[in-house]
């Protein structure tokens, strides 16, 4: 038995590396959002503030594992067989659900998870053996301290909405005193600001970054607590006349300090407490099997109440630990995805949305727009244009979206300094609170305050946020539901099942990488590169066209000769994966026309007309892709609906148009891509005869209904078939005298990213 939790003991120090790297993925949005939002500084500045704080941070902690020590599950009533069952199966879980969040790039707390895997594998383990002791289940309030799942669950709800509350009114008012034009006013009011904000966030530190420091004597935690007032009063004069001197004397803006400093002290106080979430239950799970080993007792006999006391933990483990999240921290690319969600969220420009509306989105709009209506009544117009005009924005913050930050110095402060305070008061009082979910909702609320969701975009905003509160909701219950089922597989299944979990948890995370790198790689090359330029020529414009047109006839092609296959055997696999290229499609089309507003303001041109031809080519794709959906649709009902299979001479006629229209739109494609100008008129005529073939195809199926000779279901689908058909011809036919009225105008080169082209299309095929 020793070999077996020797075993489970290594996947446990796996495990706990592999959830370091997927948990700093999950919580580097806390601390890195308003940095990244505002472009405080370079990226790799910022980095390496936020990797001192969790070097810091990691390197200072106590080390106690929180949850076991708040009595998640009382540890007297479990024997060691218990405990590791319910460790092993809690790391498993928190694994999978965190990386399932980061792939989506959704934040979600990771004390909320871990707190509800233990309740989830505690209670089904607790339930074993009350059934196998033959004892009543109303003997499972002992094994369970149920008080702090409540609290916590209770925490969630009111963190959420006071952070909030909390996170517009303090924004409303710090934009009343600097407006937005901060070249006037940071040098007013900026010194005074940010010596409470930069004092703020170092009460933070001292009540939350430091309170299980182990390099701070117990007498000087107890000096802190006994002279805070004081303490922080000096702080306060003091910080307000450094930036009293920076701003005057040496020129400094005193808000990049404001956010470079909170971005480090919650780093800090997120290594220091936090990291526990991560590597406290499998150190609990080393201790016990250390203690295991020296007992000489049967792993089923061993009580195992000495986990309710407090657990140091090597400072080497802790400085390793630190490490591997400052490298998760500087590679992960799903740490990238998260932080991105919670600023393209709360960004003051326009642009592609990531999330679509709901009834719930509309809703709440709907109600803050009766809402705002409402209050203007009270409020004098006098009043209201001069609050109007602080919140005005200058041209420059809406001109181009990719250049300027997401919000400006004045929203990431008051971001980091609302988080730092509530985050603070509610460790003080000793009140459960997830940091993801207050600096997520502090910067929803500051984002709604300054305005950034206008009538355009409140309501995807709204449906992000609903998105991602509804992810929260129901981390908790699947948390606790699949913790609890791998606990009773591994209670059960002993050494194969720990093995195959383990293999299962690798090939899920392997298939959750490559999902992501999936996602990342949907944009092309060509617009990546385009989305960082400052101002694109008309040559760019040309040259983006054509790669994307190309690709998406080159895929279409083959769409069309999957959904004709599929319909003549009947498989609906083959159908839905063609419905999904098309979906796939058609998203890309929806963010390519949400940012062609800012994507034309980049072309060198005092009148754009050159982005005439690329919106043009777009209202083509977006007809062809309407086309191809449509026909999957029919085919896909008509297969799911057990309807009688398409005759075989009107099946072979299909195949045969599929394989005509695949060739002509290769070759379409290889046009557009390398400007075979030779093949214009070819590819032109090649059309047209198709059309007359497809109208002749037509008629001839007009003849059969009158015979009866085909059913009303399968006369349908046909014609429908061939009508999609006719439309993408002459969409694509468009495409090809819109780039013949251009080719005069290209200049000489190459064709754009061929080698990349090839392999796209070799992969397709």
């Amino acid at each position: 038995m020793d070999t077996f939790y020797l075993i489970v003991v290594i996947c446990l120090v796996v495990l706990a590396v592999a959830d370091l790297v997927v948990g700093v993925s999950n919580d580097a949005v806390n601390f890195l959002n308003s940095a990244f939002g505002s472009r405080v500084a370079k990226r790799k500045t910022i980095l390496y503030v936020a990797a001192t704080g969790i070097l810091i941070g990691a390197a200072s902690s106590s080390g106690m594992m929180e949850i076991a020590r708040k009595g998640i599950f009382n540890p007297e009533m479990f024997s060691f067989a218990d405990i590791m069952t319910i460790f092993l199966a809690v790391m498993i879980t928190d694994i999978l659900l965190l990386d399932l969040f980061n792939t989506f790039g959704m934040p979600t707390s990771t004390t909320v998870s871990i707190m509800f895997e233990l309740l989830g594998a505690a209670f089904v383990v607790a339930v074993i053996k009350i059934i196998s002791n033959g004892d009543s289940m109303l003997l499972i309030g002992e094994y369970l301290n149920t008080n702090n799942a409540i609290l916590i669950i209770a925490g969630i709800f009111l963190s959420v909405f006071i952070a909030f509350s909390l996170g517009l009114i303090a924004q409303f008012f710090t934009r009343l005193i600097f407006s937005f034009n901060l070249n006037k006013t940071v040098r007013k009011n900026g010194p005074i600001f940010g010596g409470i904000a930069i004092a703020t966030i170092a009460y933070f530190l001292l009540i939350k970054g430091m309170k299980g420091s182990t390099f701070i004597s117990i007498e000087t935690k107890e000096w802190i607590n006994n002279y805070t007032v004081i303490l922080m009063g000096t702080i306060v004069l003091s910080s307000i006349f450094i930036c009293l001197v920076l701003t005057h004397f040496f020129k400094v803006n005193v808000l990049k300090l404001v956010v470079l400093f909170g971005t480090f002290s919650l780093a800090m106080a997120f290594a220091g407490n936090d990291l526990v979430n991560f590597i406290g239950v499998p150190l609990a799970g080393l201790q016990s099997f250390q203690i295991f080993q020296a007992s000489n007792l049967a792993a089923s006999e061993l009580n195992m109440g000495v986990l309710g006391a407090q657990i140091q933990t090597n400072s080497l483990i802790l400085f390793a630990a630190g490490v591997i999240m400052i490298l998760s921290l500087w590679f992960s690319k799903k740490a990238q995805t998260v932080t991105e969600t919670e600023i393209n969220l709360s960004r003051q420009n326009e642009g592609s949305e990531r999330f679509k509306p709901n009834f719930i989105a509309r809703w709440i709009v709907s109600g803050g727009i009766r809402f705002s209506t409402f209050s203007k009544k009270f409020i004098s117009d006098e009043v209201a244009n001069k609050i109007d005009a602080r919140f005005k924005k200058s041209a420059s913050i809406n001109k181009n979206v990719k250049e300027k930050p997401a919000f400006d110095l004045v929203r990431a402060s008051v971001n980091l300094m609302m988080a730092s305070v509530l985050i603070a008061f509610a460790t003080s009082l000793k009140l459960p609170l997830s940091t993801t979910y207050v600096s997520f909702m502090v910067a929803m609320g500051t984002s709604l305050a300054d305005r950034a969701w206008d009538r355009d975009s409140a309501v995807y905003r709204v449906a992000g946020v609903v998105n991602v509160i509804g992810g929260w909701l129901v981390t908790a219950a699947v948390a606790s539901t699949v913790a609890g089922v791998l606990a009773l597989v591994i209670y059960f299944g002993g050494v194969f099942a720990v093995v195959s979990l383990m293999m299962l948890t690798v090939a899920l995370i392997l298939r959750s990488q490559f999902v992501h790198r999936k996602k990342e790689r949907e944009k092309s090359a060509v617009y990546k590169k385009l989305e960082n330029r400052e101002r694109i020529s008309y040559d760019d414009v040309i040259a983006e066209s054509r790669e994307r047109i190309s690709l998406t006839m080159f895929k279409i092609s083959y769409v069309i000769k999957d959904l004709i296959v599929g319909l003549e055997v009947e498989d609906k696999v083959k159908i839905s994966k063609a419905k999904n290229e098309v979906e796939l499609y058609r998203k890309n089309y929806e963010e390519l026309s949400a940012s062609f507003y800012y994507y034309l303001q980049k072309i060198e041109s005092k009148h754009g007309a050159e982005g005439r031809y690329y919106i043009h080519a777009l209202s083509y794709l977006n007809n062809i892709s309407g086309s191809v959906l449509v026909m999957g649709e029919k085919v896909d009902s008509h297969v799911s609906n057990f309807h009688l299979p398409m005759q075989t001479v009107k099946m072979n006629e299909l195949k045969d148009l599929a394989n005509r229209l695949s060739h002509l739109f290769i070759e379409i494609s290889d046009l557009i891509l390398e400007r075979k100008g030779g093949l214009t008129e070819v590819l032109q005529e090649e059309s047209e005869v198709l059309l007359t073939h497809i109208e002749n195809l037509e008629l001839v199926h007009l003849s059969r209904v009158k015979n009866n000779e085909s059913s009303a279901k399968n006369s349908m689908l046909y014609l429908s078939i061939l009508l999609e058909c006719r439309d993408m011809i002459v969409d694509f036919s468009g495409l090809i005298n819109l780039f013949q009225s251009i080719r005069e105008n290209e200049p000489p080169m190459e064709p754009i990213d061929k080698v990349k082209m090839n392999k796209s299309k070799t992969s397709l095929k």
